[in-house]
């Protein structure tokens, strides 16, 4: 299947990388300290006083994935425990879970946020429960009050998955600064800011911090910047504990520090082209995405439109009409309980999770990146009526 001719195809998603970021990466290859250094813990620095609450330790790892790893190891998740998330996620969030050995207990998601159900949650709590992972979806909040209160009522610890949530805010709160137990961002290439691979671990326990320290670099007792900058000999170090490969390099984090920068500025694009779209498909036969609260922000890391009972075509061939007109979408996401080894391990039902199920095959996310200008939205905003047009 290919695109029309004439305008060159409009991808899905693009990073925008600015001359700062290449200066940035090109004084850190001439530095000769290439790998997890002082851009690194700039990095970290530069994080924490971006969420603007200095008891915050923001720990730099080289996924997402492995910031939730470390985030659930280092609260002593193990064999016999059980973590709840919702199953209208990426299947990270739920294989670290099984990397530790624990299970995982799968819940819907509230029809209009797309987020996870607070009132499943509740309902889904058993004796090995041991703590909840709520997915901030696409950039809009989850309610983490009412998250916060269920874990305070029955003492389980709360690990955000914050993948799409930067800068997002509920009740004028940054995500990433609620009484969680740690907080994780992903810098992925197609994130709402981007280091090519990466991500933050952040939380207020100063024991998981360190421990995450230690474990996202081998178990080791002193990092290698550490020993290779001392002024005395200081090769020696202690395994601790068997720890991982988690480590942020000074390439990757040179480009989070201009990145970060610019995070409020690609922010303001992205609900600039959500608002644009919102505006051109009112009245269409599709369902727009749901907004913040009043004064609250989205981040935008998707645009996830679903089309409405009248849209008179099938998802998948709205996804290939689109492209054949040179759109590139999405689909965020194919429910874990569809996939074999979640359908299989915990004997899953499309009807036990009908709202994921709904959303799932009426679901198309459409490009929105600060790269996108104008005229490349008025592309897609006249793509999807084309097609909606039949």
């Amino acid at each position: 299947m290919s695109h029309a001719p004439g305008q060159p195809f409009l991808p899905f998603a693009l990073p925008e990388i600015g001359e700062d970021e290449i200066v940035e990466v090109i004084d850190t290859l001439r530095s000769g300290w290439i790998t997890t250094g002082p851009k690194a813990r700039r990095f970290e620095a530069d994080f924490t006083a971006f969420l603007g609450d200095p008891s915050l330790q923001s720990i730099a790892v080289n996924s997402a994935t492995a910031g939730l790893h470390l985030a659930l190891e280092g609260l002593g998740i193990g064999p016999g425990d059980e973590v709840i998330t919702t199953t209208h996620t990426f299947t990270a969030t739920a294989e670290v879970v099984r990397y530790l050995g624990a299970d995982v207990k799968l819940v819907d998601i509230d029809p209009a946020t797309l987020c996870i159900d607070l009132a499943q949650v509740e309902a889904a709590i058993g004796p090995r429960t041991k703590a909840i992972m709520p997915v901030h979806y696409a950039g809009l909040a989850v309610d983490m009050p009412a998250v916060l209160a269920i874990a305070g009522r029955h003492g389980l610890k709360v690990v955000e998955d914050a993948a799409h949530a930067l800068p997002t805010t509920r009740g004028g709160q940054l995500v990433g600064t609620f009484e969680s137990d740690a907080t994780v961002f992903s810098f992925y290439a197609n994130k709402t800011m981007t280091t090519g691979e990466g991500g933050m671990l952040v939380t207020r326990d100063e024991a998981l911090a360190r421990r995450a320290r230690i474990m996202r670099l081998h178990g080791m007792s002193r990092d290698a910047f550490d020993r290779f900058t001392a002024t005395v000999p200081s090769w020696y170090y202690e395994i601790v504990a068997p720890g991982f490969k988690y480590n942020l390099t000074d390439i990757a984090a040179a480009l989070g520090l201009h990145q970060l920068k610019r995070a409020q500025g690609f922010q303001q694009r992205r609900a600039q082209i959500a608002a644009q779209y919102d505006a051109a498909f009112a009245g269409l036969p599709l369902v727009t995405p749901p907004q913040p609260a009043a004064g609250d922000q989205h981040a935008w890391h998707l645009y996830a439109l679903r089309l409405g009972d009248e849209a008179g075509i099938e998802r998948d061939r709205f996804i290939e009409a689109l492209f054949e007109r040179g759109i590139g979408c999405s689909v965020h996401y194919i429910p874990l309980h569809l996939h074999p080894y979640w359908r299989d391990r915990y004997g899953l039902q499309p009807g036990q999770f009908p709202h994921s199920q709904q959303a799932y095959e009426r679901l198309v996310s459409l490009p929105i990146y600060t790269r996108m200008d104008d005229a490349d939205v008025e592309r897609v905003v006249q793509a999807v009526r084309a097609v909606l047009r039949g």
